[in-house]
């Protein structure tokens, strides 16, 4: 193998890596509010409910969430990329990039929307009922998504591994 494939391997895993980390956090973000804090939001009254929503979104943009959550789609796409001709990964990092894809969508299209309008809404009765079942029921959908992207991408990780194994000199 020359010195130049294998650096180019190299990247391809360290890109692949970080892919998998990103996806790891931002599939963890979209679990912790369905599993529980939109479950603890639900018993509260509608003004702290809106109150607590509006806190969340205004803190949640910030660098440190901006850079995994676009960083997980970004290095996922370059892993793509990168693997495009490994006939045994590149399905599992297409399928990741496909199903992340889909969430980030679905963030853009549907809760991102859905937190704006929360954000001008007046009474906190109207503006949860408006909110609460929509938000809840799409995070879901990204939770889902980015799991099986986050699976995906740790399957494409093992047999990359197993790959370096193979064709590293003994």
């Amino acid at each position: 193998m020359a010195d130049n494939d294998t650096g180019r391997r190299g990247t391809a895993g360290g890109v692949l890596g970080a892919a998998t980390v990103a996806m790891g956090l931002i599939a963890g973000v979209f679990y912790i509010f369905a599993c529980a804090v939109m479950p603890a939001l639900a018993r509260s009254d509608d003004r702290v409910y809106v109150e607590v929503m509006r806190n969340i979104n205004d803190v949640i943009q910030n660098p440190v969430f901006f850079l995994g959550f676009l960083g997980a789609l970004l290095l996922t796409a370059v892993s793509a990329w990168h693997l495009r001709a490994a006939q045994g990964l590149r399905w599992w990092v297409w399928t990741a990039l496909g199903a992340y894809a889909l969430a980030f969508l679905v963030t853009v299209a549907v809760n991102i929307p859905l937190n704006n309008d929360l954000a001008k809404a007046g009474d906190p009765a109207t503006a949860r009922e408006h909110f609460e079942n929509a938000w809840v029921t799409w995070n879901v959908v990204r939770a889902v998504l980015s799991t099986l992207a986050l699976a995906c991408l740790a399957r494409a990780l093992v047999l990359y591994g197993r790959s370096r194994r193979v064709s590293l000199p003994a």
